[in-house]
């Protein structure tokens, strides 16, 4: 590796969302340092595509004071749900300021001052932090994840539905994270997006869209859903706790009543190119779950 190239830690680089980031960084020629939590995950990390892997904890200052020596850049999006959320993102952009990190790409929500939200308000602390430090940041803003309707594939393929604990006419603002990871790749490789904080939307969705996007690409109908929150929860397996599930209950309740307003603009403009819409996602997702073409294969 040319002592030229850029080097970038990405946290969690194994997770499903920010796995996403790497082969983007990759793709515009930045190295990849992964911080994970364990020799599994650091082999993962390597399988990505990653150069360099550090062990670590964002709960564990030595560790990441070790991960972010020597990197220009870092992104990072916190553990859902996670009490401590602020606290660990918040130590992040210390160790980067004490190793004189360059740039900080924060994966942070869409409407992080809605504080009735604790998931939401939990990223304050840390955009405070970044706005508070001569780091080269960037705060992405995105909304809810098309990635959300993958994890719900086995009711779609198996009961031809899909469900979630909300009225089935509400608009909800909507992201394919992969648009989201190639935003983050652009600020952490280019200069043109730093100190921006950024909104980053698809359009506005109903279940009834996501059934019918679903119903055209599968060839059969999908029903939209309305189950309750236990139900919905106890069938997506969720990987949460008691504490983690009540705060996600509250965020469907606030699309109940007010559904999840957002604007496609900036997503736009700095792509520079239109974002991936639902149909796409969903039209990728069913080639990835449902290869047709392979019927005819034993």
């Amino acid at each position: 590796m040319g002592s030229t190239q850029r080097m970038v830690l990405v946290v969690g680089a194994t997770g499903k969302f920010a796995s996403l980031v790497v082969p983007e960084l990759l793709r515009r020629k930045v190295a990849v340092r992964a911080l994970v939590r364990d020799d599994a995950r650091a082999a993962t990390a390597r399988a990505l595509g990653a150069t360099e892997t550090a062990i670590g904890d964002l709960r564990d200052p030595d560790s990441l004071a070790q991960a972010t020596r020597g990197v220009d850049g870092i992104f990072h999006i916190g553990p859902a749900f996670t009490a401590d959320e602020a606290a660990m993102g918040v130590a992040l952009v210390d160790a980067a300021k004490r190793n004189g990190v360059r740039k900080f790409v924060f994966s942070s929500v869409i409407q992080p001052t809605n504080t009735r939200l604790a998931n939401h308000a939990s990223k304050i602390p840390v955009e405070d932090a970044l706005y508070s430090s001569r780091l080269e940041y960037t705060i992405l803003h995105p909304a809810n994840f098309m990635q959300n309707i993958g994890l719900a594939w086995p009711s779609i393929r198996d009961r031809s539905c899909f469900a979630e604990p909300f009225p089935k006419e509400a608009s909800i603002a909507r992201v394919d994270y992969r648009d989201v990871a190639e935003v983050a790749a652009i600020a952490l490789a280019e200069d043109r997006l730093a100190y921006a904080t950024l909104e980053l939307c698809a359009g506005m969705y109903s279940r009834m869209d996501v059934a019918a996007a679903l119903s055209e690409a599968l060839g059969y109908p999908i029903a939209a859903l309305e189950p309750d929150f236990s139900e919905w929860a106890a069938n997506a397996r969720l990987p949460y706790s008691g504490p983690q599930l009540a705060l996600l209950s509250k965020v469907l309740d606030h699309y109940r009543a007010y559904g999840l307003g957002g604007n496609s603009l900036t997503l736009r403009a700095a792509l520079g190119r239109e974002p991936r819409s639902l149909r796409d996602y969903v039209k990728d997702l069913i080639a990835e779950k449902n290869p047709i073409h392979r019927h005819g294969e034993h």
